[in-house]
């Protein structure tokens, strides 16, 4: 394709899947591609956010980090959907729990997004858009979470600008209009993916709850993050 390589992922065209996994982290793509991919190749390492292709149950799939942050995924899922010919994009990553029906360790499901941010206003849309996840993606999640005895929770996310926020009433405010957890990615993927005609998911794991203060250790997390990561590898 003209516009590849890009100024942020150094691919040549086919060397990704159609379908690419994007948890946050870089390191976590290469986890997941070293346990879970069989001959998984790099086709990036620019500003160290790692991309891989390898194969999971004869399917050919790609898993790259998205950084922290809708600037961040918004600039690689958007060259991922437009440049490399991406169909999917399945967000794995973790959230804060804001519901009380929401725990530690729950995998949540983003059937939409609200935003603080100011991502959508680049369309110079006559209104508010609701960023909403694909609902055969979101379907399927469901059934394979349930599948492997996993009860998801599926719901409002939060995707904030804001990580430290000044003002120490908004939490709660979103908790009461039914929001099941923040995170600072999925509104950026879902938008870019409505505008291109793709499809995006996110799933979560629970890491911590901002009102119950418990929190999962590194460990913990590690071991819990694997099954959000199986349930996208299965639907992918």
């Amino acid at each position: 394709m003209a516009n590849t390589p890009t100024p942020h992922i150094e691919a040549r065209p086919g060397d990704i899947a159609d379908t690419v996994l994007m948890p946050g982290d870089p390191l976590r793509a290469k986890f997941i591609a070293e346990t879970y991919l069989e001959n998984p190749v790099c086709f990036n390492q620019v500003r160290n956010m790692l991309g891989f292709t390898g194969v999971y149950q004869g399917k050919r799939i790609s898993v790259m980090g998205g950084g922290m942050g809708m600037p961040s995924i918004g600039i690689y899922s958007y060259e991922l959907f437009h440049f490399y010919g991406v169909e999917t994009i399945i967000r794995i990553g973790s959230a804060g729990g804001l519901g009380k029906n929401v725990k530690l360790r729950d995998v949540v499901i983003g059937m939409a997004s609200c935003t603080d941010s100011n991502y959508a206003s680049q369309y110079h849309l006559p209104g508010t858009i609701a960023p909403i996840a694909d609902f055969s993606l979101l379907r399927r999640a469901v059934e394979a979470a349930e599948r492997k005895g996993i009860s998801p929770v599926v719901g409002n996310l939060l995707s904030s600008d804001i990580f430290y926020n000044a003002d120490p009433t908004g939490s709660a405010k979103w908790r009461d209009m039914g929001v099941l957890a923040v995170e600072m990615e999925s509104a950026a993927l879902y938008l870019n993916a409505m505008q291109a005609g793709k499809k995006a998911l996110c799933i979560c794991t629970i890491s911590d709850h901002l009102f119950t203060k418990e929190s999962l250790s590194s460990l913990d997390r590690q071991v819990s993050f694997r099954e959000m990561m199986e349930i996208a590898l299965e639907i992918a």
